[in-house]
């Protein structure tokens, strides 16, 4: 193995990546198209894409104390190859605000220890910069502020270029304002708060800033003492910056296949095919629609890579168990528990029909971020929704993949539960009986029970969408099935497509659910018409070209469910013999 590239899953310091020799996607080609833009960038990225792996290589490129070691760093790399002018050209302050915690009480004291820590690391780095007073001066300070205000003078004397990187530049912000409310959130980024006078020290300070977070939020909230920043998230040109592209994962995966660490007989085109609805479609940027390439969340494709290193085979948990963490952050962050009617409105609009049209904000203060139009943009900027297409001058957002849908049905699950309690045990053995033996009828009847048992509850909200997204939510609890909601079949959307998943269980049988309901007063006089109807369509569906794909050689059940009110009045089978 000496000499073979290690997984570098977790690992965000650029340095111990080169020096320990492990595996690198090369983004270096990036710096040069960032030398291209204006001096002072904030890049907004969700969770898990790459960001300090980025930043950390970015400050090693432009860090002049790190000039001797260009070549063992870059030397493989195509910024290696193509340096820019300003490789290594300044002094570095790197700040990375996820590490302030503490009691809200000490926040501000907790904040200036970092900063004061920071700054003096700084100081030493380029101690031989300065004149020995000078340096001594700082290191005695122990205000923030000061040492700011003593290096700046310095530099500036001494004509001394530097750059500044700030990494999870809205972390500890958005912990208050989820955690504290608006009023400290307020007091800390307007008016005379802390955290809006140290961006104002950082104008003219810095000839290059760069920073990085997971939204635009606290950065619009800033606006007044920091109105020199230009937000390149939506760049087409950066589109791809973080992530791995389709080629990116090709290559590293046919590099451990050649090196030995993935079996010989491993096909790296079906490992991608089967990652690509788990992990893949991310798109930052509309004039990149057309390219047809989109972008893999990296640690999610690392998570698999190392299953199939060590097991030999794909993970049976196609979801990295360290997402419940990020889906417990993201729930603070969007206020889940907080949200209005109309966010509630726009989430289950998403979660049920996988797309919203919007306009993309690219800012929005926090008193904005709970306006209903300006809710996906925010989900956008969390990973939780991408840009899938247009109409006319409007986008389309859309999930881009089951780890993220998945989130959206715990979202409805965790509603559904404080109403209803459904006990999931019942369910797994329910879909193991529907998976292998084709036994539908039970499972689907507890399902319908449980909705029913809403109505004490949920009387306002009865309806087929209602419907829909209980049986959306559960569904997807499943381990054999892909549910997929809405698949066009023959000129027509089926409710419920359940497509084994035949790479983890060698499932017998796949099913099309349609949902059909009718109000209590309307169904004496349209059910029979309706149920009819309802049976048209599901042969139609069973006669489309691909359904002989999708099913995979399994035995397609056709079950049409007809809901009268809250109750389930009607479920049957469409007989094989009538699939005309």
């Amino acid at each position: 193995m000496d000499g073979i590239k290690q997984i570098p899953y977790g690992v965000s310091d650029f340095r111990s990546v080169m020096e320990q020799n492990l595996y690198y996607v090369d983004k270096s080609m990036y710096l040069a198209e960032l030398e291209k833009q204006p001096r002072t960038l904030i890049f907004i990225r969700p969770r898990r894409f790459g960001k300090s792996l980025f930043i950390n290589m970015m400050r090693a490129y432009y860090d002049k104390s790190l000039a001797g070691e260009f070549d063992r760093l870059y030397g493989s790399l195509w910024i290696g190859q193509h340096p820019t002018p300003l490789r290594n050209h300044y002094q570095v302050l790197y700040l990375d605000f996820s590490r302030i915690g503490g009691n809200i009480d000490s926040l501000i004291e907790e904040f200036n220890n970092y900063c004061c820590g920071r700054l003096d690391d700084f100081i030493d780095t380029y101690r031989e910069d300065y004149p020995a007073e000078g340096v001594e001066k700082v290191l005695q300070s122990k205000n923030a502020r000061e040492k700011f205000n003593l290096i700046n003078n310095m530099a500036m004397k001494y004509r001394l270029p530097m750059y500044l990187f700030v990494d999870e530049y809205d972390n500890f912000t958005n912990t208050i304002l989820n955690e504290q409310g608006e009023a400290m959130y307020h007091a800390i980024t307007h008016a005379d708060g802390f955290y809006r006078d140290l961006f104002k020290l950082f104008k003219g300070m810095y000839e290059r800033i760069f920073l990085t977070g997971v939204s635009p939020v606290t950065l619009d909230d800033l606006t007044s003492g920091f109105n020199i920043g230009w937000n390149v998230s939506t760049q087409p040109e950066l589109d791809k910056a973080l992530g791995f592209s389709t080629e990116d994962v090709r290559q590293m995966f046919t590099y451990y296949r050649e090196v030995g660490m993935l079996p010989a007989r491993s096909d790296v085109e079906q490992m991608i095919e089967e990652m690509h609805p788990w992990y893949d479609n991310y798109c930052f940027a509309e004039e990149c629609l057309t390219d047809g390439n989109r972008v893999f969340n990296c640690d999610m494709v690392l998570y698999y890579l190392r299953h199939y290193v060590s097991r030999g085979q794909a993970p049976k948990q196609m979801l990295d168990p360290n997402t419940k963490t990020d889906y417990s952050k993201l729930k603070r962050l969007i206020q889940l528990d907080r949200l209005d009617g109309d966010r509630r409105g726009v989430l289950r609009k998403i979660t049920e029909e996988g797309q919203i049209r919007a306009e993309l904000y690219t800012s929005f203060s926090a008193l904005e971020m709970t306006k209903p139009d300006v809710f996906p943009s925010l989900l956008f900027y969390y990973g939780m929704l991408t840009i899938v297409g247009t109409r006319g001058s409007q986008l389309i957002l859309g999930i881009p993949n089951n780890n993220v849908r998945k989130q959206y049905y715990n979202y409805l699950l965790e509603n559904y539960d404080q109403a209803c309690q459904v006990r999931t045990s019942l369910l797994s053995s329910g879909f193991t009986d529907m998976a292998f033996d084709g036994r539908w009828r039970e499972t689907l009847q507890y399902m319908a029970d449980c909705y029913k048992h809403l109505s004490s509850v949920r009387d306002s909200i009865e309806g087929a969408r209602n419907i829909q997204g209980f049986f959306l939510a559960y569904l997807n609890l499943n381990d054999y099935y892909l549910t997929a909601p809405e698949v066009e079949l023959q000129h027509g959307y089926c409710d419920f497509f359940l497509l084994p998943n035949l790479t983890h269980y060698q499932s017998s049988h796949s099913y099309i659910l349609e949902i059909k309901y009718l109000p209590k007063k309307e169904y004496a006089e349209k059910a029979e018409s309706q149920w009819q109807e309802a049976v048209r369509q599901i042969q139609g569906y069973a006669r489309a070209p691909k359904v002989e794909l999708l099913r995979q050689g399994t035995q397609l059940h056709l079950i049409v469910m007809q809901f009268c009110g809250w109750e389930l009045a009607r479920m049957e089978e469409v007989e094989a013999s009538r699939q005309i």
